[in-house]
């Protein structure tokens, strides 16, 4: 059994719109392909001892220990390895539940989909859950542990930390979407214009100067001093003799600390002696040249957050400890702590496990205590010289007994420093009483503090600390999103894009679009090349001067990894014809139409799916949509269309010359199909379909009609404008069409075009793609037989796998079977055919050259043309 393909989905995709992140496996069984679970004694024993948390796996049974017993009655081994890949991920902290398995278009090939956090974890578990599977069937041993340690270790590398994971959560669940722009915690809340960046919890409106000010503990004590806060009396030593002199003039205990330092480094409390200090001033040098030697503050260590100018909430912490019971060492007393089933390793729950490390051991030989030295019963022994929940400690919720004096000093402190999220480090004996009372003072103020003491305290309340965030980022309702509009379809979906983008830029926004030639940013190209996948969509959705994004979606990126947003307000389908079958396990039609389905399902309750209603494949995609459907159709009398319409419904139709809109029973004519330039007359019957469904688009996004009108008018086709798509040329004595059709049904779609035209003579450049299936090339072939009296084969420059007459040969023999009496001429090179084309053009005759590479091909065209032109005024 192998691995023979794994794709990472990023986004709603072919397999599941409601679960976007998931791992794709297409694993080739080989010799179990014909054996199920049941068929190889031991399987089952084997897995519950190595797995026995997969008890918990309901599987379609649908109940506890339900994939034991499909295991046990008999499932394929493709089905242990989803299951096993599920497991691996929860027990290293990632709970994943979601997982299927289907049959392979090839014989003894299984499709496993199973969802996951952190997509580098996913990819790991799926190959530790196949060498597990293998184990398995050989009866040999294999240690969990370790690939549950590795993901661990993804984990804490890669996955949220706590704060960033509460307020990512927040922002969610009130419906704003969010992209990770690093591998760390630096993350983009919104869309375009309106987005918002975190990282942890410093903020886009996190004042450079505050962090730079709360960094510099001693700035900070002279700022709270002046404004009457408690602080404690301090100095700041940079060598071994003033250290001497601070503790003289403080006197001990006395705590020493990096003047730069954060989240406890190098800090030692309580230091009582001259040689303690000493260790204490040497560790702390390791963070900061300056060290802070300030008096020690007895009681106990709180934590108050600010946010936004407005405390909300409190904790008290406590250092990693362990209470003696008089008969187990230290070391045992911290391994059963560590079984708490409270503590993970890193973040992966609300405590941390306590290890054992150099400044442990340094603790113990200060009270001359090994791990080994056993505890009297009740005696309590601190591990860490801090507080830090990362290290062991606990905290426990006391917000709602903080005294109104200390809430009026924290939401001071805040504004003195400059903070919009301030956690401020008090010590006192009882926080509700006020500092003032209690002999207490403030230690520190921290920037970017961390969220999992207040979101997910050892005792206490859990307080919802990232909601004030979100409220402060995204005020009074402010938009978070900008309108999406995702257009696919086997044939016009780039036109449709360009021509609502140029729409929706009339319309006065600043729209970001992509396209199968490129991204462009307010019409400005900023990325050449096929466009159309997740990453495309996101730099246009992370661009922050874009308010309004039109984004065209082909199959290979919903196949790769899935749509690059979670959500669109339109989403357009124009069209599903035979194209890129037999590649990337999509085989039928109707597969492939399953793909492009994903597009209008992925659209909002409140948007609308705009729909085809002429092509079946299409229409039926509104079964089943939980958004607003309209659909768009070449014929007014169109039964799907005329019940739509009769149950309320919006759509766009294409009648007696016009393209009108019906509404509610009434009819609204937008403007005659011969004065909009882009149908050539009312010749190109299949930009009139692209014309409908942007027609939509526009009179969904509430565009004034007549603006509608005037886009349609002014949207003209042309090189600059409509790259590759119906780019003619009027030469003085013939035309030359350029398009980008590669398909049976773009070449189609043209020939209808070419076939209105007054032409002496149809000659076409023609060439199929080499990942196509033979009896695609056959029957492009065939059709370009019917169009053209003259045929010039090419070739792609990448053949993509095939030898050259692996491609010509099905063209040619479907050029004969449907026109015998045509003899097509080979030239391999395109541009030697454009030329050889250009050079042989007949009087009245049209050229049309299907071109790989637009932008040379057109810009051999002008050149012939310039030369044309200048040959007719010299003659």
């Amino acid at each position: 059994m192998n691995i023979v393909d794994l794709r990472v989905m990023r986004g709603p995709n072919y397999w599941s719109v409601k679960h976007p992140k998931i791992i794709v496996l297409k694993l080739e069984l080989e010799a179990l392909s014909h054996k199920l679970t049941n068929d190889i004694p031991g399987v089952l024993p084997r897995l519950k001892k190595m797995l026995p948390g997969l008890l918990k796996h309901r599987s379609v049974e649908g109940v506890e220990s339900g994939f034991f017993k499909t295991v046990e009655a008999g499932t394929t081994f493709a089905h242990v390895v989803q299951h096993v890949a599920l497991e691996l991920q929860t027990m290293a902290g990632m709970e994943c539940g979601y997982g299927r398995c289907y049959p392979a278009y090839e014989e003894g090939h299984m499709v496993v989909v199973f969802s996951y956090q952190e997509e580098r974890a996913g990819e790991y578990a799926a190959y530790a859950a196949l060498r597990i599977t293998k184990a398995l069937v050989k009866g040999e041993k294999y240690k969990v542990s370790d690939d549950v340690k590795r993901l661990h270790e993804i984990r804490e590398d890669e996955f949220f930390g706590p704060s960033t994971y509460s307020i990512v959560s927040e922002a969610v669940s009130r419906g704003i979407p969010y992209i990770r722009l690093n591998n760390h915690s630096l993350i983009q809340l919104g869309y375009g214009k309106y987005q918002k960046r975190i990282q942890a919890t410093l903020t886009c409106k996190t004042a450079c100067f505050a962090v730079e000010i709360a960094g510099d503990k001693r700035a900070t004590k002279a700022i709270l001093r002046e404004s009457g806060v408690q602080v404690p009396k301090g100095t700041t030593a940079y060598d071994k003799e003033e250290l001497k002199r601070a503790v003289d003039w403080l006197g001990f205990p006395v705590v020493i600390k990096p003047l730069d330092g954060n989240h406890g480094k190098g800090a030692s409390i309580n230091v009582t002696n001259l040689e303690d200090a000493l260790k204490g001033f040497a560790e702390a040098r390791k963070f900061s040249a300056g060290v802070i030697v300030e008096q020690y503050i007895d009681g106990s260590d709180f934590r108050l957050l600010v946010i936004n100018g407005r405390f909300v909430a409190a904790a008290m912490r406590s250092p990693a400890m362990v209470t003696g019971d008089g008969t187990s060492t230290i070391k045992q007393l911290v391994n059963k702590e560590n079984k708490d089933p409270k503590r993970g390793i890193g973040h992966e729950k609300s405590l941390t496990k306590i290890n054992i490390d150099k400044h442990t051991r340094s603790i113990l030989k200060s009270r001359n205590l090994t791990t080994d030295s056993v505890l009297k019963k009740g005696e309590t022994l601190y591990l860490k010289s801090t507080a830090n929940i990362s290290t062991g400690g606990t905290a426990t919720d006391v917000t709602d007994l903080v005294d109104p004096y200390n809430i009026l000093m924290a939401e001071r402190i805040a504004g003195l420093v400059g903070l919009d999220i301030c956690g401020i480090d008090v010590m006192t004996t009882d926080i509700a009483i006020p500092l003032n009372e209690t002999r207490g003072a403030v230690l520190e103020v921290n920037a970017a503090p961390g969220f999992r003491m207040h979101v997910s305290p050892a005792y206490g309340l859990p307080r919802n600390v990232a909601e004030p965030v979100i409220d402060m980022l995204f005020p009074h309702n402010q938009p978070a999103r900008i309108p999406i509009i995702a257009v696919t379809g086997t044939n016009g979906k780039t036109t449709t894009t360009r021509l609502i983008a140029h729409m929706v830029k009339a319309n006065g926004f600043q729209v970001g679009y992509t396209t199968t030639d490129g991204i462009y940013i307010q019409d400005k190209l900023l990325e050449k090349g096929d466009t159309t996948g997740p990453f495309s969509a996101e730099f246009v959705l992370k661009d922050p001067t874009v308010n309004f994004a039109v984004l065209e979606c082909a199959r290979g990126g919903l196949l790769r990894s899935g749509l690059g947003f979670q959500q669109c307000d339109i989403g357009i389908v124009t069209n599903v014809s035979s194209d890129h079958l037999g590649l990337r396990d999509i085989h039928t039609l109707e597969e492939l139409a399953q793909v492009k389905a994903v597009i209008p399902k992925s659209v909002s309750k409140e948007g609308y799916a705009i729909l085809n209603a002429d092509d079946d494949l299409v229409y039926a995609m509104a079964d089943g949509l939980e958004c607003k459907v309209a659909f768009f159709s070449m014929n007014e009398e169109n039964p799907r269309v005329l019940q739509h319409i009769a149950d309320g419904g919006l759509a766009a139709v294409y009648e007696n010359g016009y393209i009108s809109l019906f509404k509610n029973s009434y009819k609204i004519r937008i403007d005659r199909v011969a004065d909009i330039p882009l149908t050539f007359g009312g010749k190109a019957r299949f930009n009139i379909e692209n014309i409908l469904a942007a027609l939509l688009a526009g009179y969904i996004s509430h565009f004034d009609k007549e603006n509608i009108k005037t886009s349609l008018r002014t949207f003209i086709p042309s090189p600059g404008k409509t790259p590759g798509r119906m780019n003619l040329f009027k030469f003085p004595d013939f035309e030359v069409l350029v398009d980008y059709a590669h398909n049976v049904g773009g070449l189609k779609a043209v020939g209808e075009f070419i076939n209105s035209l007054d032409a002496a003579k149809k000659v076409g450049i023609v060439a199929g793609v080499g990942d196509r299936r033979l009896e695609d090339l056959y029957a492009l072939g065939q059709v370009a037989g019917q169009i053209f009296d003259d045929i010039i084969i090419r070739l792609d420059a990448d053949l993509r796998g095939k030898k050259a007459e692996e491609i010509t040969a099905p063209l040619m023999q479907g050029i004969e079977d449907s026109a015998p009496d045509k003899k097509p001429k080979l030239i391999p090179e395109e541009m030697r055919a454009i030329a050889y084309a250009l050079e042989h053009a007949e009087a009245g005759s049209i050229i049309s050259i299907f071109t790989e590479d637009i932008q040379e091909a057109v810009k051999m065209v002008e050149s012939f043309k310039v030369i044309q032109d200048r040959r007719v005024l010299t003659e």
